[in-house]
Order: structure tokens, then C-alpha cells, then sequence
């Protein structure tokens, strides 16, 4: 069984596959930001739903623990996710010339309350948790959504998502 050691995310390790979430308050002047004594608050990222699409916010419980890893992808969108209550382990993977996941690409990210991501439209994901439920917000695209919903509750071919079962992996903090 192949070994994936989660690293903690950063902006630059993240960066293949999106952007990271989290990062303290810009230095550069030309991001719209303000501080005060009170609060602080700037512009993270502009989150993109693809042409025509609405984004939405979803709640999401993440209480997988398992090894066996089915990767999905969105193929319209971007997709952000918020740890709330607790830490997820985020496995992702780049697209092969083919469509399916590069394997050679994986890798796995340590993403703690007040971190977050972004991952870029086709990036292909999974996302785990090392002992207990975690429940995240979630940012992506409302027509994903019910495609995916469709999909999984009905088994209606998926239009903006893909789905790809990959070898199980020892992933670990």
C-alpha cells in the first residue's frame, strides 16, 4: 500500500492544485484589506463558480477515516473548503493528459480550523479525518451540487463531476 505522509498546507505547497486559504493579513497594498483595533479583514481569494454558475455555500460532515480513496472532480468550478470544529486531511492530485488522476501527483495536506483551501476547477480530491467528525462550510458551485447529488443518490451519469477509484493508501499525519 502506497504511504502519503499529510504535510501541513501552505500557499506554495498548495499552490498546483489551488490556492490556500488562511494566510495572515497582505502586506501588499493594491489587496483591498482594513485593520484596526477592533478587527481585520481582506480579500483571501475571488472565488470563481465557472460561466453561468451561482455559487453556494454548503455544511459539510466529513467522518471518513478510511484508506480506500475514491477521488472526485468538478469540472465547472472552484471549489473552497472551511474547517469548522475540527482538522481534515485534504488528499488531492492533478489531471493526467487523459482526465484521470495523475497518481504521481498526489498529495495530502493537514488543514486546520482557520486554514482553508481552494482547489482549482478539475483538481481531483478527497478529504479525510484522522480520528473524529469534522464539519466544514463549504464554497462551490449550486449546479454541482445537485449534479452530484443525483449522481450519488440515483446513480444518474454525472455531468460536472467525475469520480475515480485509486489503490488504498496509508495516509497519515
Amino acid at each position: 500500500m502506497p504511504s502519503l505522509r499529510a504535510q501541513p498546507i501552505s500557499a506554495d505547497a498548495f499552490a498546483p492544485y489551488g490556492w490556500m486559504l488562511g494566510k495572515p493579513f497582505p502586506a501588499d497594498p493594491a489587496i483591498p484589506a482594513y485593520t484596526n483595533p477592533a478587527t481585520d479583514f481582506w480579500r483571501e481569494h475571488v472565488f470563481d463558480p465557472g460561466q453561468d454558475g451561482d455559487a453556494e455555500i454548503l455544511w459539510v460532515n466529513y467522518r471518513n477515516t478510511g484508506h480506500v480513496i475514491e477521488l472526485e472532480k468538478h469540472l465547472r468550478t472552484q471549489q473552497a473548503i472551511v474547517p469548522l470544529t475540527g482538522p481534515i486531511i485534504h488528499i488531492v492530485a492533478r489531471g493526467a493528459p487523459d482526465g484521470s488522476p495523475d497518481l504521481a501527483t498526489l498529495a495530502a495536506f493537514a488543514v486546520a480550523p482557520g486554514q482553508g483551501l481552494c482547489m482549482a476547477p478539475g483538481c481531483w480530491h478527497a478529504t479525510r479525518v484522522a480520528a473524529t467528525q469534522a464539519t466544514c462550510l463549504m464554497l462551490t458551485r449550486r449546479s454541482t451540487t445537485m449534479d452530484l447529488v443525483a449522481h450519488l443518490s440515483s446513480g444518474q451519469s454525472a455531468q460536472e463531476s467525475a469520480l475515480a477509484a485509486v489503490p488504498a493508501i496509508d495516509w497519515h499525519l
